[in-house]
């Protein structure tokens, strides 16, 4: 039945770039797209309809973090996520194996799970596989994600044991999983060796899963073993299925991971910058705060149709950061997410024109 439910229509080819569209039970998501993070049931600082006014139509929100905070049971008590934050679009919810990895010394990993201590109040929580798929049923996004472990990329001998519990883990996802009106995702690690990625595509692909996750990059290593990384994988994972990069948003790693064949984008870094000063265009980032914007009367980016570059001037823009008004992260997310957002929807009509190669080097050609 989730088969049913959660198909994939790929529609247009280019190289290796793929228009599709994933049909989930909140709506279909045409493809390529970027995911706004809302880590805690929230985009930082957007209301739910501005994330419809900018052209999001894909959230996605952290299984850790709403764990400890409210609690998955209160959110179930609540009717879900969707309803909770009132966001009635696609929802998708990692399965927190990023974060309990970012803890560090606070964790400790075994075959069973892990054992961690809360970064809020130190106290002492674990997750395994079915653990976390039962926060997932219970939080009700419409894409969740297998229990993984991601680990330092360079370290072999240590990435490829954490590949081998990843698949286990896989595996007594698959069995624990109940909900139908969810899809479960798979997640392909293997650091930045090609045959441990080649080999966990293989293993993670011959599942069964309705769409696939690559992750363990974006976590340190150099761009140019991301990439080869992307392209190792998608040369293994099937056509017919969604592809997911975790944790990737920036403009040339969006065209990029396009290039070679991504279909689903989710990063932090749009409104992290914003509350950072830091504008993001697709000639390259602009910190607000220099002087030199201070008598500035043009926007961010005048080619940009989103509210923020069609209403305010960068002079603005920084009087409201010096000021330390809470308003600059806002317009300044809404103008990065639209960025991205706008950049995926873009990517999408030169795919299905046949001119991505073109739209992508024009754009990667004037990076600052």
């Amino acid at each position: 039945m989730q088969r049913d439910l959660f198909t994939f229509d790929l529609e247009a080819v280019d190289g290796k770039a793929r228009a599709g569209i994933f049909h989930t039970p909140h709506g279909d998501l045409e493809t390529p797209v970027f995911a706004p993070v809302g880590t805690q049931a929230t985009v930082k600082t957007l209301t739910p309809v501005q994330l419809e006014e900018l052209g999001a139509t894909l959230v996605l929100s952290n299984t850790y973090h709403l764990y400890l905070r409210p609690g998955a049971d209160l959110v179930a008590e609540m009717g879900g996520l969707h309803r909770f934050m009132q966001w009635p679009h696609p929802m998708l919810t990692d399965s927190g194996g990023f974060q309990v990895f970012s803890l560090a010394e606070m964790r400790k990993v075994d075959e069973d799970g892990v054992t961690f201590k809360s970064h809020i109040d130190g106290s002492t929580h674990r997750f395994t596989p079915e653990k976390a798929v039962e926060i997932q049923e219970q939080l009700g996004a419409d894409i969740i994600m297998a229990f993984d472990e991601c680990s330092e990329p360079h370290d072999r001998a240590y990435v490829e044991r954490a590949m081998h519990r990843t698949h286990a883990w896989a595996e007594r996802c698959l069995r624990a999983h109940k909900r139908t009106d969810q899809a479960l995702f798979g997640i392909v690690q293997g650091g930045i060796f090609p045959d441990l990625r080649e080999n966990s595509a293989r293993v993670i692909s011959g599942m069964g899963f309705p769409g696939h996750a690559i992750g363990g990059l974006s976590v340190g290593e150099e761009k140019n073993d991301m990439y080869a990384m992307i392209e190792v994988v998608n040369a293994v994972l099937p056509v017919e299925k969604p592809r997911y990069l975790m944790g990737v948003g920036t403009v040339e790693d969006l065209l990029n991971g396009i290039a070679r064949g991504i279909d689903i984008f989710d990063c932090v870094l749009p409104t992290r910058l914003a509350r950072h000063q830091s504008a993001m265009t697709r000639r390259g980032r602009l910190n607000l705060l220099n002087v030199a914007h201070a008598r500035n009367p043009h926007p961010i980016d005048e080619t940009c149709r989103c509210y923020t570059c069609r209403t305010f001037t960068r002079a603005y823009l920084r009087h409201l950061i010096v000021a330390k008004e809470m308003l600059a992260g806002t317009l300044i997310s809404i103008h990065n997410l639209y960025t991205l957002v706008e950049l995926a929807k873009d990517a999408r009509r030169a795919i299905q024109q046949g001119c991505f190669t073109d739209f992508a080097e024009n754009i990667l050609s004037q990076m600052e």
